[in-house]
């Protein structure tokens, strides 16, 4: 198969992202920027959909004309552009599926729409030492926390999921209950580091249900 160069581009929530890839030897990395918004939720304690969305606008061709600056390519030596499809917030993916689009039309490009989770799932492919098949992949973000059985590319089996909240709104709730500011499941982690074991007494939900499943929500109301 003809070695590829793919631009793919990530605005599913507070984080705009560029990189790009070639399939040439195996696949390769070649550069990628990230622009991140946390200091601009912090105000509001957490993400505001609008100004995410017009803060994608203003980074989309900055942070392509820095990939490609750092890669050494240009446009016309693309072959195909990929974007977060969804899921995640709908303005701020919109920006993202609009600027691949328009971009791939002007350069006769095709588009890869790239499903969040399946990005989440195939993304240790990237590494050095990457994983081979089968393998399972624990999924946990501010929304979703999933364990998947990854069998091949399109081949995955869920084992198991939160039944209530996820895992990072637990962590992002309790912080907020404690003060600790945004985002604050970082802060709550790090303040764990420090912690004494044992000190504070919280529930293990569902250790004994017998399937894979996860409970936060019963955590949070501990706290």
């Amino acid at each position: 198969m003809q070695p590829m160069l793919v631009l793919g581009i990530e605005s599913s929530c507070d984080e705009t992202g560029i990189a790009l890839y070639s399939t040439a030897a195996g696949g390769a990395l070649l550069a990628h920027a990230l622009r991140s918004q946390v200091c601009m939720h912090a105000d509001y304690g957490g993400v505001v959909p609008e100004l995410a969305s017009r803060d994608h606008v203003r980074r989309m061709v900055p942070l392509l004309r820095q990939v490609l600056a750092d890669s050494g390519c240009t446009l016309a030596e693309l072959d195909a552009v990929a974007y977060t499809q969804g899921p995640g917030l709908a303005g701020a993916l919109l920006v993202g599926a609009a600027f691949a689009e328009a971009l791939a039309t002007a350069l006769g490009l095709p588009t890869v729409p790239v499903h969040h989770f399946e990005g989440h799932l195939l993304s240790p492919l990237l590494s050095r030492r990457p994983p081979s098949f089968p393998f399972v992949a624990l999924l946990v973000s501010g929304g979703h926390s999933q364990l998947m059985h990854v069998t091949g590319v399109g081949l995955y089996e869920l084992m198991g999921e939160t039944l209530d909240d996820a895992a990072g709104e637990a962590f992002d709730k309790t912080a907020k209950l404690l003060g600790l500011g945004y985002p604050g499941g970082a802060a709550l982690a790090a303040l764990a580091d420090s912690g004494r074991p044992g000190r504070v007494k919280l529930p293990r939900p569902m250790l004994k249900s017998g399937d894979l499943d996860f409970s936060f929500s019963g955590l949070k109301t501990a706290v």
